[in-house]
């Protein structure tokens, strides 16, 4: 078959993805299996290898999402149910003084993404940010817009989130140099989307009457979170540096992993032992470990109780797994059909740099069907082969990787569900959440392309 032909085969793929996802509803796990399986039959595959082409694409998919995700998902549920979110917030903000408490919570944001979802991560911080904005006589919107929008930027960049660890696995690309190169992207990004934010809010948003009414009883009754971070039931918040370690020790972890993969030769007994302990499964497993011996105890769990946190984290993520999986079949599929090769052959022909096609095809997917997650395993799906041929080093496949996250982080809009959970707390309407959260979104990943652009200039 023709590569134009393949091509067009893979753009009416996605068309008729987008119409299922966005027209019809159908979830994204199924609109993707049905895709894949359509695909496969319109490239002439040979009928009985296509089962097996599918099961390959998951297993491989999901042989190191799975395990990730959901001790990820573990983890930031011991962590929220403890009230360690109120305990980072208010440090931060003892550290940094009461009239810099928007950056005191957005700095406490960065931290608490890494191991926790965007979606959960913010709900548990609502409450803390209402505390404070109480305090302050200010709108929910001064401090809890640059807090969405850089938990939004860890999200899309930074593992164990699905949608940059699935990309990963399909790309091929080296979890922990895209954890390293991620966080050190999403600093500076913090500061931005302080500045950022403080910016659209130079003028009043006036808050929907729903949120206003439960802004204002906010406090009374004895509202189990607030900004002096009481915890829940009663139970003492554990202190920031248990916090602290339980997300800094697996980083620290993956961290000399890397190194030692990166100055130690093949072969070496450090280094090999090095690569074991820096494995993401192992650093998470080691921090899950320690949240239950920690948590626990700070929070007089008892085995049952603490077993039915980790259990209860589990639903939301099987989710986002199957989903993360169904990526991989798609991958899977356009690489066994051709369509990656022909797609790798035509963007060569363009002579424009992968990085930047990488970031555009994630945001135009991102801004079309709303998911971050789906834009993101979608295009690493379409450029798999571009990437796995195209003779990158370890750290330049890292970067187009994470360029593509920056992909999907922008243009957030109304057939994203984040976009509804931000403008619903905040108590935004439509047409504000448009010009704050969407710009918002969109020029934090704007800056983070280019951040991610530069480090590649350096590294080329």
């Amino acid at each position: 078959m023709s590569s134009l032909a393949l091509l067009g085969i893979a753009a009416g793929g996605i068309a008729l993805l987008l119409v299922m996802i966005i027209r019809w509803q159908v979830h994204a796990f199924v609109a993707m299996m049905v895709v894949s399986l359509l695909v496969a039959f319109a490239t002439g595959m040979p009928i009985a290898d296509i089962i097996s082409t599918i099961v390959s694409g998951m297993g491989g998919t999901l042989g190191s999402v799975a395990i990730l995700v959901a001790l990820g998902a573990m983890l930031g549920r011991m962590i929220e149910v403890s009230g360690g979110a109120a305990s980072l917030a208010n440090r931060f903000t003892d550290l940094l003084g009461p009239r810099r408490v928007p950056m005191a919570l957005t700095a406490a944001a960065l931290v608490l993404s890494i191991p926790v979802f965007f979606d959960v991560g913010f709900i548990s911080l609502v409450p803390i940010v209402y505390g404070f904005c109480k305090a302050a006589g200010v709108n929910p919107i001064k401090f809890g817009l640059p807090v969405a929008g850089i938990m939004l930027a860890v999200h899309v960049v930074v593992p164990p989130h699905p949608g940059i660890v699935g990309g990963a696995a399909i790309a091929g690309a080296d979890v922990g140099w895209i954890t390293l190169l991620g966080l050190a992207i999403c600093i500076p990004l913090a500061v931005l989307s302080q500045y950022v934010a403080a910016w659209l809010n130079r003028k009043g948003y006036p808050m929907l009457p729903a949120t206003a009414e439960q802004f204002a009883a906010f406090g009374n009754n004895n509202s189990s979170s607030s900004a002096e971070g009481a915890a829940p039931q009663g139970r003492r918040t554990p202190g920031v540096g248990t916090v602290l370690a339980l997300i800094l020790v697996p980083l620290a972890l993956i961290m000399a992993g890397t190194t030692g993969a990166t100055l130690l030769p093949k072969g070496d007994a450090l280094r090999n032992v090095l690569g074991f302990i820096g494995a993401p499964l192992f650093a998470l497993l080691v921090a899950v470990g320690m949240a239950m011996w920690l948590l626990g105890r700070n929070q007089g769990w008892n085995r049952e109780r603490t077993n039915a946190i980790m259990e209860s984290a589990l639903p939301p993520a099987a989710t986002v797994i199957l989903v993360t999986g169904a990526g991989g079949v798609f991958a899977k599929v356009l690489t066994a059909s051709g369509i990656g090769a022909a797609l790798s052959q035509s963007l060569a022909a363009t002579q424009l740099p992968l990085i930047l096609l990488a970031f555009v095809i994630a945001l135009a997917l991102r801004a079309a069907q709303g998911s971050a997650t789906v834009a993101i395993l979608t295009t690493c799906g379409l450029l798999a082969e571009a990437i796995t041929g195209g003779g990158f080093g370890t750290v330049q496949v890292a970067l187009l990787v994470i360029a593509i996250g920056f992909g999907g982080l922008g243009l957030s809009h109304v057939n994203d569900s984040g976009f509804w959970i931000v403008t619903r707390y905040l108590g935004l309407s439509v047409g504000d959440g448009l010009r704050t959260w969407t710009v918002l979104t969109t020029v934090l990943g704007l800056a983070g392309f280019a951040l991610t652009a530069l480090l590649w200039v350096l590294v080329a």
